[in-house]
């Protein structure tokens, strides 16, 4: 019955489906041809691999991806607060060399910052002067240059010259040479520069009054000249510990109670050594920010300062300049 053939089912179509146990599968008819064209498994992976690289995305597929892609980049270039929180301080460094900077060198850098920018206007104050006109503060022009009023917009040579305390109008180079043409000199109560007196402190200003009286103290002028109606008010405050009532104000010369610079006798001491201060005249400011007075106004004050000088000059028997020792050139 071995030898006998198996009766064939239509017409022996459905013989080719029937499972022998014993027989080995047999390979694809793809994988056949493609051994005998010498391709091995590996490279048919790797084929495969790059179809599904290489296929096709839709429209909408890469639409949405690219705006995920977008959102992730923003969400990964923020920092989360907890990154922000555990990120340790990072240490200053020397801009010039790299190195570390210590914390007390970091501090120095910012106090020195804060204070502004560094003033080259020097005060012109010898001894025994006619007058001593005192400014708020350096501007920034001032400062930089060294020279007193530095702004063009500033009246203070302007109103130095119609008052006839100078017989020319001086440019502010001629800063220095101001006690030997005329009799006069130049401080400010503060020495840091700013735009305008507005940036300054009550702290500050009130600092200012007891330098300005050892100076007057020392050097001894005839008068003081304050060059705007805040630095009174500052010099009000510290004398006498409140501010100067509306009523109590006013532009001119002050009672003689408000000397500045006055020094008093001491017990067992040289009474020469005493002395009663300069009288104080209070004049408008020369910024030319601040338009609360006219010209004509300003130059009416000023006229009443410049009288004054001259008469004293006179009786001194001080000699004005001539218009070359004024404009810089020796007589011979």
């Amino acid at each position: 019955m071995d030898d006998e053939e198996a009766p064939r089912s239509f017409n022996g179509g459905l013989d080719k489906f029937i499972h022998s146990p014993g027989a080995t599968p047999s390979a694809s008819p793809v994988k056949s041809l493609k051994r005998k064209i010498g391709i091995k498994e590996e490279d048919e992976d790797a084929e495969d691999e790059k179809k599904v690289l290489s296929a096709p995305v839709s429209p909408r597929k890469t639409r949405s991806s690219k705006s995920l892609t977008q959102s992730t980049l923003v969400a990964m270039s923020r920092p989360s607060r907890q990154s922000t929180r555990s990120a340790p301080p990072r240490t200053p460094r020397n801009a010039s060399s790299g190195t570390p900077v210590k914390a007390e060198d970091d501090a120095s850098t910012a106090s020195e910052s804060s204070r502004g920018p560094v003033s080259r206007l020097r005060d012109s104050i010898p001894e025994n002067l006619v007058l001593l006109l005192i400014g708020v503060n350096p501007g920034i022009m001032t400062g930089q240059t060294g020279y007193a009023y530095a702004h063009p917009s500033n009246l203070y040579w302007r109103l130095l010259h119609s008052s006839g305390i100078t017989t020319f109008r001086h440019p502010p180079s001629d800063t220095y040479r101001m006690p030997e043409l005329y009799c006069i000199g130049n401080t400010n109560i503060v020495v840091r520069p700013t735009r305008d007196a507005s940036q300054l402190s009550k702290e500050e200003m009130n600092a200012g009054v007891p330098v300005l009286e050892e100076k007057i103290a020392r050097f001894r002028p005839e008068a003081v000249c304050l060059v705007g109606k805040g630095i009174w008010e500052a010099v009000w405050r510290v004398k006498h510990g409140r501010n100067i009532k509306k009523e109590e104000f006013k532009y001119g010369w002050q009672d003689e109670e408000e000397n500045m610079g006055r020094v008093r006798p001491v017990v067992g001491g040289n009474s020469r050594d005493a002395w009663p201060g300069a009288r104080v005249f209070v004049a408008t400011t020369t910024s030319g920010l601040a338009a609360s007075m006219s010209l004509a106004e300003k130059e009416a004050i000023w006229a009443e300062l410049g009288s004054w000088v001259k008469e004293r000059r006179e009786a001194r028997g001080f000699v004005l300049p001539t218009m070359s020792q004024a404009l810089g050139t020796l007589d011979n």
